[in-house]
């Protein structure tokens, strides 16, 4: 839905009224972004801001209904539109005067763009105002991008900055990088300065300069416990080692990959399909996607099994006052134990 509402905004069309709503502040600011290229006449300096908890919806309005002097259409964003949550009022700064605004949307200046912020995970959706929003304005929900949405983010992103990236790439660079917009923008913003900011991205420029969330390390880790192949076990815990991950922690990663693959094996077998299986299990859809093509997870005994002896040894972690690192190796080095 934002993409198609980007993609109108770089057309040229563009309406009256947006509602920005949602905790993404990434898509926010990008949406914003592309409003002010969009329009020839603005730029950063000329964007006329309020903030909604200081100041009251009137100010908005006059500023809005008041003929620009130099544009053809000002550029207008109001943050923090608190009236669209269900709020405690005793705890409310301002008055904002919700009937003047009502009327204003029924017919909005057609000089100005004006944005209004909403960066909260629920609407007031009782309201009249919050309904008339929904009629009037554009709304831009800005949830947390999952699966095709966010692979395609990553590509337009990589492109605003003058490269290219297939979407198998991408999928590897949120593997790598997580599915944070902020770290995944700050990570593009890298690689385009690494390549000079031309040519296609590539899986190998990705490995170079990216480093590795350690939950995607651990689920290489589990992986190859899994299938008894001691060797990779090893050096992939020292490599963990070495960039300063604690056995404690890693134990506490472990443990929670097994149990993410006894729900999703649980789910699969009622029947649910990968992005129900990631809404229900709040997990990025990649993670679910992972398991559910792994064809070598154990049976479900073994993983309980293997999830009883990991929390054997977390106890073993934190009362021991000796090598931590050898306790969780010795588990590693014999794999087939507890069939």
């Amino acid at each position: 839905m934002v993409n198609a509402i980007w993609k109108k905004i770089s057309n040229g069309n563009i309406e009256p009224v947006y509602l920005l709503t949602g905790i993404e502040q990434q898509l926010i600011d990008t949406t914003i972004q592309r409003l002010i290229k969009a329009m020839p006449d603005i730029d950063a300096a000329t964007v006329i801001r309020f903030d909604l908890e200081e100041t009251p919806i009137e100010a908005v309005i006059e500023e809005a209904d008041t003929l620009p002097f130099l544009e053809e259409r000002k550029l207008i964003i109001a943050n923090h539109a608190t009236f669209l949550k269900a709020a405690d009022k005793s705890k409310e700064k301002i008055v904002h005067n919700v009937s003047l605004l009502e009327q204003w949307l029924e017919n909005p200046s057609p000089t100005a763009v004006v944005v209004f912020v909403a960066p909260y995970e629920k609407l007031d959706g009782r309201k009249k105002i919050t309904k008339l929003f929904q009629q009037k304005a554009v709304v831009v929900e800005t949830s947390p991008l999952t699966g095709r949405d966010l692979t395609t983010w990553v590509q337009q992103e990589a492109a605003s900055r003058g490269i290219t990236i297939s979407g198998e790439i991408a999928q590897l660079l949120v593997t790598m990088a997580g599915d944070s917009l902020l770290a995944l923008s700050s990570e593009i913003a890298k690689i385009a300065m690494y390549m000079d900011g031309d040519g296609e991205v590539t899986g190998q420029i990705v490995e170079m300069l990216v480093p590795r969330q350690p939950e995607m390390d651990v689920f290489r880790l589990t992986d190859a416990y899994m299938t008894g192949n001691v060797p990779e076990t090893i050096k992939i815990y020292h490599d963990l080692l070495r960039n300063g991950e604690e056995p404690i922690m890693l134990t506490s990663l472990i443990a929670g990959q097994i149990r993410l693959m006894i729900h999703v094996s649980s789910l699969v077998k009622k029947g649910y399909h990968q992005q129900q299986i990631a809404k229900t299990l709040n997990v990025h859809p990649y993670r679910v996607k992972l398991i559910m093509e792994n064809r070598r997870i154990p049976s479900m005994q073994r993983l309980l099994r293997i999830l009883e002896r990991l929390a054997h040894i977390d106890h073993q972690l934190k009362s021991t006052g000796g090598k931590r690192e050898r306790v969780l190796e010795i588990f590693f080095m014999d794999p087939m134990r507890g069939e």
